[in-house]
């Protein structure tokens, strides 16, 4: 599954202009990595998922601060990737866009990325 997502992380901040222009080129795949990883960790939990402050609300209401979604990707971009407070705040309003990308997509056994969490996925 983190093959997939980060493929589709990939996909979708190489097409955003605002990400492309704020995220070095030595430094995209170390910030497909960590957004991937952020969104793999958080699908693999259902509270983080469905939980308030989870990547449901990133969908419904776009991203915001004290977000712990958000919190932790942002530290990771900065920590881990050095990238800048402009960089971070690009990819994060892109993520209502690839988080249902990534939700809908059909995974590897056809019932999208969601499908081994059982119910969650008719949530989306």
């Amino acid at each position: 599954m983190f093959d997939e997502i980060l493929q589709l992380v990939k996909e979708h901040l190489g097409n955003d202009p605002q990400v492309a222009a704020t995220v070095p080129a030595e430094k995209a795949d170390s910030v497909h990595r960590e957004v991937a990883e952020q969104i793999n960790t958080g699908l693999q939990n259902p509270t983080a998922l469905l939980g308030e402050g989870g990547i449901a609300s990133l969908l419904s209401g776009g991203p915001g601060s004290g977000n712990p979604i958000i919190t932790n990707l942002v530290n990771g971009l900065v920590s881990k990737c050095g990238l800048s407070a402009e960089a971070g705040s690009a990819i994060t309003a892109s993520l209502p866009g690839l988080l249902q990308k990534v939700l809908s997509r059909g995974g590897s056994e056809g019932g999208g990325l969601l499908g081994g969490l059982g119910g969650f996925s008719k949530l989306f």
